[in-house]
């Protein structure tokens, strides 16, 4: 299972995964009862169950690079283009806006 961790403005928010069923994102707890929580996207509003789907949330698949820049990430991280879990995590720890997301690894 592959799993990122969603930063909203710099705080991490929620939790964005891979298994065999699909993808899932997941807010956390602390997140939800922090002062002033808001919503990563409209399509995902705060609430403590997760977000289940057969595909990456299109909100998620947004952020991953298009175009020349798809290419050039593909070629320096040997990666496919229809691997979107892994495009994720590959390209979006520096994202434009407000959200970002980092891989998770085993030892974390």
């Amino acid at each position: 299972m592959r799993k990122g961790k969603v930063f909203f403005k710099g705080v991490p928010a929620g939790e964005v995964a891979e298994d065999d069923e699909g993808y899932v994102f997941t807010y956390y707890a602390d997140y939800l009862q922090s002062p002033s929580p808001q919503p990563v996207s409209v399509t995902l509003p705060l609430q403590p169950q997760p977000f289940r789907s057969s595909t990456l949330h299109p909100f998620f698949d947004g952020l991953i690079p298009e175009g020349w820049l798809l290419d050039v990430s593909v070629r320096n991280w040997k990666l496919q283009p229809y691997d979107r879990m892994g495009l994720l995590l590959a390209c979006c720890r520096d994202c434009i806006g407000a959200v970002s997301v980092e891989q998770i690894t085993e030892e974390e």
